[in-house]
């Protein structure tokens, strides 16, 4: 592994890692807000919503996230909708991990008691100041390691974007092995999963540390 070769190769590759993370961050930012939504719906006494969102959540869960892709950028073109690679690659993710997101929450909206309800009733606070206020962050703290996870299976999945032609990380990486006939891309394709995973780690743990107060 020459370090020529490797300043050759390494802007290819941080710009496939720059589509990496756009699509980690754009998944993150509106998936998780979303996951919350769906997850008080999931918990809702309205039936027919509840029902409409649990087949929306087992729909996402039990199919493969690479179908999800295939099916959103060339299978819903018959139906005459119509995405652009990066968009079709958004939505797919989006709506993936909202489900994922959404069950996590559900769960932890769950596990806080009906005492912590009947207390903001005492204090004349409605049902969404409750949630917001009380509930949440109440949640918050107990999602955050399945939430911790998700994200990073979500900058590891991010190289599914490939099958639709977009020019990610593991693409570029990809590109360069078939044309050099060597695996030193590859290599430093993992080093750089590696990194990005590390670094998400360190973020999840201060924010672990953030919300130790409610211990």
């Amino acid at each position: 592994m020459s370090l020529n070769y490797v300043s050759q190769i390494l802007p290819s590759l941080i710009q496939g890692a720059g589509l990496t993370l756009q699509i980690f961050f754009w998944t993150l930012i509106i998936s998780i807000p979303l996951g919350i939504i769906v997850s008080l719906g999931l918990t809702s006494k309205v039936k027919p919503l509840k029902w409409v969102l649990e087949i929306y959540v087992w729909l996402m869960r039990g199919t493969p996230l690479l179908l999800q892709l295939i099916f959103v950028f060339y299978g819903l073109p018959i139906i005459g909708v119509v995405f652009q690679r990066y968009d079709a690659a958004l939505v797919a993710f989006i709506l993936n991990y909202a489900a994922y997101f959404a069950e996590i929450f559900r769960g932890g909206f769950q596990s806080v008691s009906v005492g912590q309800y009947e207390a903001a009733k005492v204090l004349r606070l409605n049902y969404w100041q409750t949630v917001r206020k009380i509930i949440i962050p109440q949640v918050v703290k107990i999602v955050i390691p399945s939430i911790g996870n998700e994200v990073i299976n979500l900058v590891k999945d991010s190289s599914l974007v490939y099958v639709i032609g977009l020019g990610d990380l593991l693409r570029a990486g990809n590109v360069a092995t078939s044309r050099d006939v060597t695996l030193v891309p590859l290599l430093l394709v993992g080093l750089i999963y590696l990194i990005l995973v590390g670094i998400c780690t360190l973020v999840l743990r201060q924010v672990e540390k953030r919300y130790s107060y409610f211990k």
